[in-house]
């Protein structure tokens, strides 16, 4: 909307000129969704202990986790709310990038909304069950792969790269680029909610690798930047930068409210979707195995939660103590805040490794 208005006053003041500049107004997107996150925040924590909206916590877990039942949950639809004003009002609105990543990131937000109401309000410890769950995320993940699938006009647009090889590209051809998608999308998801379980734990690798991928986003929508680093070409993409400068403020933010001791959490209808909206945006800008690199924290603590389970079931015996591996690491004798503290520095190292690509090709 402010992106219309600009270019329009800028027929008559060219100054506005400078709003169409795609850094400017990833930055404004940052500090917007920042200060309306700030404004909005203490509000909604407040509605949220009024109706008695507060986290369930297993009582077979870490014992210093007992103190955190009745803790504001369902702290993400501020998070979504930030992001969703900031790209209407920042974004160019023409872009059929922009409406993918915010249509599935709402989408993957609707189900887990559904799935915390059912815990946290109708009382059910079930919540939504995990094959309805999978489902609905199937449904999503699908439509967008297709969409993504079929709006892209390059074979170099779908094809697979590999970090570090300047020429190394696979294509995939539509279907399996289908396949592909579907599976860093809804990967991506789950990956984030199994790490949201420390207070602060996942919005801070959520909000560097958002950054990491806004700079990818625009090398791959810039022209020349794009060819000089060898990078495929994707007209539009750059524009996603403005969303990740939304992920990273109204994820700066949340953090102001959920570092320890959080006063709110951010609960599967965040978690789901920031995890399938950086999965997207990976997808878009053809970046899915930097993804992987920077998200290693996601990533292994998704494996030790498929390793536990396949051992006990196979063997009867678990490898650690408590999966997901943060709780591990709590029973083995690490404080809560030495486990997020070390788990977002090993989060900067594999982001910047996943940024050293753009240039050691």
């Amino acid at each position: 909307m402010l992106l219309e208005l600009a270019q329009w006053l800028a027929k008559d003041i060219h100054a506005f000129n400078v709003f169409n500049y795609i850094t400017l107004r990833a930055v404004l997107a940052c500090l917007t969704a920042l200060v309306i996150s700030f404004i909005i925040g203490p509000t909604m924590i407040r509605r949220l202990t009024t109706y008695k909206i507060g986290q369930a916590v297993r009582d077979d877990g870490p014992q210093s986790h007992l103190a955190k039942a009745g803790t504001p949950t369902m702290g993400g639809a501020l998070i979504l709310a930030a992001i969703t004003i900031t790209v209407l009002l920042w974004a160019d609105l023409q872009n059929r990038f922009m409406w993918i990543v915010l249509w599935v990131m709402l989408a993957f937000g609707a189900i887990g909304w559904v799935d915390d109401y059912r815990k946290v309000v109708e009382r059910d410890p079930k919540g939504l069950s995990a094959r309805a769950k999978f489902f609905w995320q199937s449904v999503v993940g699908v439509t967008a792969a297709c969409t993504i699938a079929f709006s892209t006009n390059l074979p170099a647009q779908t094809a697979f790269i590999v970090p570090f090889f300047k020429q190394v590209a696979y294509p995939l051809g539509a279907l399996g680029f289908i396949v592909m998608t579907y599976f860093v999308i809804v990967g991506a998801s789950n990956a984030v909610n199994l790490t949201d379980g420390l207070d602060g734990l996942a919005i801070m690798p959520t909000v560097m690798i958002g950054s990491a991928l806004g700079v990818f986003a625009y090398v791959a929508g810039h022209a020349l930047f794009s060819k000089y680093l060898g990078f495929p070409f994707i007209p539009g993409a750059g524009e996603l930068a403005v969303f990740c400068g939304a992920i990273a403020g109204a994820g700066l933010a949340f953090l102001w409210f959920n570092a320890y001791p959080a006063e709110v959490f951010m609960g599967d209808i965040g978690a789901l979707a920031l995890g399938a909206a950086l999965g997207t945006i990976a997808v878009i800008v053809r970046q899915e195995i930097v993804l992987f690199i920077m998200g290693g924290v996601f990533v292994v603590e998704t494996l030790s939660v498929m390793l536990q389970v396949a051992s006990f079931k196979l063997t009867g015996r678990r490898i650690f103590r408590m999966a997901p591996l943060h709780h591990h690491y709590e029973l083995k004798g690490w404080k809560e805040n030495q486990v997020v503290v070390r788990f977002w520095i090993i989060t900067m190292m594999l982001v910047l490794v996943g940024l050293s690509t753009l240039k050691l090709r």
